[in-house]
């Protein structure tokens, strides 16, 4: 753990817990913020090592200084991700963005169906990516068109499923394990699951649980990142 304000500017790869409906870019502000104000470093460099959609929470990689060089040494590992996917319904975004726009029988999915297909799932896949993502399109990034109602087909991408394990299932929601590559599309997913078990699906929620080697549970909060530098802070001024 850094001991003081300039090791931020040396490379610190910090753990961080996203909160519900921030964005990514809100993170990285918000620790931006908290370092300049309680270490004065007013040209810090910190950026993010993997988006995460603003309904998902979880563990983000967030680099400082020179570790922001390790960025994308980190958005090449795999993920892992626990999902609850909604079977019955559909959304224009896949997810809780978009109100439910269609609904299909899912009376006949059982526990063992879904284990079957998740199998099929399994290795390298072709996914098409949501229209509701910040893929560019003709220029545009591809939610301004699906927010205009705008159809169009987004090229398909190799993603590799390396572990899909069915961890519950009640009602009509799968909470699901998933250890997927880089670029994979879990809200993607859910649609393609519902479409392969007769029904319809959606994401109902998203958490990140690990990167590669590293642990959501040993991620900060922003608050906890926020008193630690408060600390910090003073533990430097108590020597000037």
């Amino acid at each position: 753990m850094l001991k003081k304000c300039s090791d931020f500017e040396d490379g610190e790869i910090l753990l961080l817990q996203k909160p519900l409906y921030w964005t990514s870019f809100d993170l990285v502000n918000k620790v931006k913020l908290a370092i300049r104000h309680n270490c004065g470093l007013k040209k810090l460099k910190v950026g993010h090592a993997g988006t995460l959609d603003p309904l998902a929470t979880g563990l983000m990689i967030v680099c400082t200084g020179r570790a922001t060089k390790r960025i994308e040494e980190f958005r090449d590992l795999d993920k892992e991700y626990t999902a609850v996917i909604r079977f019955g319904q559909t959304t224009p975004s896949f997810d809780l963005e978009s109100e439910v726009d269609r609904e299909y029988p899912c009376g006949h999915i059982t526990e063992e169906l879904i284990r079957e297909k998740l199998k099929e799932f399994l290795g390298e896949q072709d996914q098409e990516p949501p229209l509701f993502s910040a893929k560019f399109v003709d220029g545009k990034r591809a939610y301004e068109l699906a927010r205009k109602k705008i159809e169009r087909k987004l090229e398909k991408v190799k993603v590799v499923f390396r572990e899909l394990e069915l961890l519950n299932y009640s009602g009509s929601d799968a909470t699901v394990r998933i250890i997927c590559s880089k670029g994979t599309y879990v809200r993607a997913f859910a649609r393609d699951l519902g479409q392969s078990l007769g029904s319809g699906a959606h994401l109902r929620s998203l958490v990140r649980d690990a990167i590669g080697e590293f642990r959501h549970e040993k991620a900060l909060s922003v608050e906890e990142l926020k008193f630690f530098l408060e600390n910090l802070k003073q533990s430097e001024n108590s020597f000037v």
